[in-house]
């Protein structure tokens, strides 16, 4: 594992491995604590925790970073069935690579759809997860989504100006600047995106990090979660949109701090 990863931001080395047929790719840096992040729908890796800084703050924080390429996404394989995106299915992706790291327990960090991927996991194998941060969502972590046709058909339109929607434009902006598969991200959108059960993962006894842009129109009401995780700390990232919260100082400040002092 390489200790830093500033003298090379444009392409640090990804490895990989196979998750129930696919192959997918994923980042290994620094020593210590291993903490596991989870990039958004149309996000990688590099894009969301490299180039961004987050890894080389953990790092310098004295962890272990491992960043997973969600299939679909990145470096992974890319699939065209929206079956193969199941959020269920996805969680278990992460969980194989803690297996196959051989990481027996991490602290998990998941922004946007990371962030359900993230709950998750949790919920489905809490033995693994020391800590959890949920970024950009709040109280719709509970309600799942129908599968998205409409911004699924944006992503696959001839050309940006041609998306109908609002956030179809959104999302398939986004996917250009990341240079993403627009015909493998269209079939994640049209998966259904499960609701986290939500007395399941009331029951959790880690420590909970809730963080939201005050901006943000598509996570959900944050204080909402106080009802579910009385115990959670909540974060509001002032000012910031859902797409802009990620990069925001002072959420990556709030993490570290809330990772320094976790049991």
């Amino acid at each position: 594992m390489s200790s830093s990863l500033r003298v090379d931001k444009a392409a640090p080395s990804l490895q990989h491995f196979e998750s129930d047929g696919a192959d997918l790719a994923y980042l290994d840096a620094g020593a210590g604590d291993p903490v596991l992040l989870i990039h958004g729908f149309g996000a990688n890796a590099l894009q969301n925790w490299v180039e961004l800084g987050w890894a080389d703050r953990l790092i310098a924080e004295g962890r272990r970073v491992v960043a997973i390429d969600n299939r679909g996404h990145g470096q992974s394989e890319k699939l065209y069935e929206s079956r193969a995106y199941s959020l269920p299915g996805l969680a278990e992706d992460a969980r194989r690579l803690l297996d196959h790291l051989g990481i027996g327990r991490a602290d998990i960090l998941g922004y946007s759809m990371g962030a359900r991927i993230a709950a998750l996991l949790s919920v489905a194998h809490p033995h693994r997860v020391r800590s959890l941060v949920l970024g950009g969502m709040g109280r719709n972590l509970f309600a799942g989504l129908p599968p998205a046709h409409d911004l699924a058909d944006d992503l696959e339109a001839a050309r940006l100006d041609q998306a109908k929607t609002e956030d179809g434009r959104m999302f398939r902006a986004f996917a250009e600047r990341t240079q993403g598969d627009l015909a493998a991200l269209a079939a994640c959108m049209r998966a259904a995106r499960e609701p986290v059960d939500s007395e399941a993962f009331s029951r959790l006894s880690i420590p909970v990090l809730v963080a939201i842009g005050t901006r943000d129109t598509l996570a959900g009401p944050l204080a909402e979660m106080a009802s579910c995780l009385p115990e959670a700390e909540l974060f509001d990232i002032h000012g910031r949109s859902h797409m802009g919260a990620v990069a925001d100082p002072t959420f990556m400040a709030r993490v570290a701090d809330f990772l320094a002092k976790r049991p």
